[in-house]
């Protein structure tokens, strides 16, 4: 499978991304895309004709394989890539639709097109919520399509049409298991970093609201308490003496 497309994805949010956002990028393609390319796909290449048991009865084998797998670990690990990577979709959007209305107007309708404020920010906090959403449901799928986070040596099977209790053996589940741990905690810090990213843009929003609507009020008042008193009008209407130097023409106050 060819990951160029999510990559540019990724890449263009990038620059609309917060410092916490960033960092979830990073995870995303070191501890993802760049392991499920580099390692993942080997191991999980050839799954079902490394899976054996211990019989010759015609579709048994088949049964207790789609059983245990009722759905491809690898093709679920790059179900949940397009799913949690999709969402940045909204933002890289969203900015285009706003350079779009700049055009069509012909005139400066933003300080800039992709500043985090008004639309973009609620945008970006959609986004976050979607990417936690199915980072949250992937976890769950893992856990109860096979019963936990772990790839058992061997499989018991009583599916029918196998005659008997039947011994599977899956190929490689020591390594297999090691991945699901890997995979299993990069869901978790995903969504530690976005649950971070969307409490430090509410923080932020509740900063600038307090800056825009307390401040200026501060310092208008503190305007008006070092404003200086006006002179007494009595004494301001009497002239000051003047003294006139015989010698010299020039007045001067007393």
């Amino acid at each position: 499978m060819n990951w160029g497309f999510l990559q540019g994805i990724l890449s263009g949010v990038n620059k609309y991304s917060t410092v916490i956002g960033r960092i979830w990028l990073s995870v995303v393609f070191i501890f993802r895309i760049l392991i499920y390319v580099a390692a993942a796909e080997h191991v999980w290449k050839d799954e079902q004709k490394d899976f054996v048991c211990n019989i010759k009865q015609p579709g048994c084998e088949n049964v207790c394989f789609d059983y245990f797998f009722p759905i491809s670990q690898i093709r679920l690990w790059a179900l949940q890539l397009i799913m949690v990577s999709t969402p940045s979709l909204l933002v890289v959007l969203h900015v285009a639709y706003r350079q779009h209305r700049e055009h069509t107007h012909r005139k400066k309708l933003y300080v800039d097109t992709g500043t985090m404020d008004g639309g973009l920010w609620c945008t970006y906090l959609v986004s976050l919520l979607f990417k936690t959403f199915f980072e949250v449901g992937s976890l769950l799928a893992f856990y109860y399509l096979y019963s936990g986070f772990t790839v058992p040596q061997l499989f018991q099977c009583t599916m029918s049409p196998c005659p008997n209790t039947v011994d599977c053996y899956i190929s490689r589940a020591t390594e297999k298991k090691i991945f699901l741990y890997i995979m299993g905690s990069t869901s978790i810090l995903c969504i530690a970093l976005n649950v971070c990213e969307m409490v430090y843009l509410l923080l932020q929003q509740c900063w600038k609201c307090y800056f825009k609507r307390y401040v200026p009020v501060m310092e208008e008042h503190q305007c008006h308490c070092a404003k200086p008193r006006p002179l007494n009008s009595t004494a301001a209407a009497i002239p000051v003496p003047l003294k006139v130097d015989s010698t010299n023409s020039s007045f001067h106050t007393i």
